[in-house]
């Protein structure tokens, strides 16, 4: 049997490695010189030079000044131009569609929000042809957009880009929704579920800054996860990890902590209640949260119970995957001044390594702010091809 040679490196290959890596160290040291970028990456000064040079022609590097409070001898030094490329992210919604352009250091250089009425696919795809251009004029350059990339409240499939469960955007199953915004954005454009990019979005600014293992759970209209676990997002077999809403599906109580069931759950609870609360129908869980705040009993009774469906809801994931941390967030789950201790005492009484569990310091901007990260990432990858 003929002895097989490993595959070599071929120039190119070589060169795209040493400028990425002289890339990396020039992002972490700016300003550095040639000399620094050569100790820190181990590369030959004559090859950082090369680099360098292809760096500097293709603009994703530029020569400054050198830093006034350390010794420069006189060497020339370098930094990363930060609006080499630009990338959008669009967070699509059952009421907003939020929007932002990023530049490579992640610095948002526009924004802009829109309120959806009766939102569907078409007033989707509407709303972005206006979002777009708005964002354009504001931060300038179009010619240096790289890509977009866009949150939708349902699973996407890793390979194909196609949505399914998106219940909040009716409409959107039922066409290549990908290929229809790569037309209007007129860029490439990644589709992921929201949730997940508010997962990442938590990992890149929020509160789950250098954790590797956790879960960022969204209560609002509707409930998601999205699961992180040694650093890097895990989506299952079908995109569809992270789908609470059917972790505990089959069992014969009412265990449902979304909006309409907290609706539910104080109209249900209400007649025990009667003179001793001043809530009264219908029943808006924003009303109820306030009046919880308060001392209302029947209010109060309701955010115990929301408590303990939101820990059961984390419990299979906690036990399953033992994550460090819970993160909380959309419109119920912001409440954590009320939530938090209860659901932290359920946890601590069913398992034997309970999460820490937080509430996002995002706020609505999570799922934005995950896709402007995944944008960026892939941008700072695109500008050495």
């Amino acid at each position: 049997m003929a002895d097989r040679a490993a595959p070599r490196a071929t120039p190119p290959l070589l060169k795209r490695l040493n400028a990425r890596a002289v890339l990396e160290s020039i992002r972490e040291g700016a300003p550095i010189s040639r000399a620094e970028i050569a100790r820190r990456t181990g590369i030959s000064k004559p090859t950082v030079s090369l680099a360098l040079q292809a760096l500097l022609e293709s603009g994703v590097v530029r020569e400054t000044a050198p830093d006034p409070d350390r010794p420069h001898y006189g060497a020339v030094f370098f930094e990363p131009v930060p609006e080499a490329a630009l990338v959008v992210g669009l967070d699509i919604g059952a009421r907003f569609l939020r929007g932002a352009i990023s530049d490579l250091d992640g610095r948002i250089r526009a924004r802009q929000d829109i309120e959806l009425r009766g939102v569907t696919a078409e007033s989707a795809l509407a709303a972005v042809v206006e979002v777009r251009q708005a964002l354009l004029d504001a931060a300038g350059r179009p010619e240096a957009l790289d890509g977009a990339v866009v949150g939708v409240p349902g699973v996407v499939d890793p390979s194909s880009g196609a949505v399914s469960l998106a219940t909040n955007v009716p409409g959107i199953e039922q066409r290549d929704f990908r290929a229809d915004l790569e037309e209007l954005l007129e860029v490439p454009v990644r589709l992921e579920n929201d949730i997940n990019l508010a997962a990442l979005g938590e990992q890149w600014r929020g509160i789950a800054r250098g954790v590797d293992d956790f879960l960022f759970l969204s209560i609002g209209t509707g409930m998601g996860g999205g699961l992180v676990l040694h650093g890097e997002l895990h989506r299952g077999r079908n995109g569809a990890a992270g789908e609470l809403d059917y972790a505990l599906a089959g069992l014969p109580e009412e265990l449902d902590p979304c909006a309409q069931a907290v609706a539910s759950l104080t109209a249900h609870l209400a007649p025990g209640f009667v003179g001793r609360s001043s809530l009264r129908s219908p029943f808006e869980p924003r009303l109820v949260f306030a009046a919880a705040r308060t001392g209302d009993p029947l209010a109060h009774a309701v955010v115990q119970e929301e408590a303990r469906r939101i820990a059961l809801h984390v419990m299979p994931a906690a036990a399953v995957a033992d994550v460090e941390l819970v993160v909380l967030g959309g419109g119920l789950g912001a409440n954590g001044d009320l939530l938090l201790d209860p659901i932290r005492s359920h946890l601590a009484s069913w398992l034997p390594y309970p999460p820490r569990v937080e509430t996002s310091s995002l706020g609505e901007a999570a799922v934005l702010t995950g896709a402007l990260a995944v944008g960026v990432r892939a941008a700072r990858e695109g500008v050495l091809v």
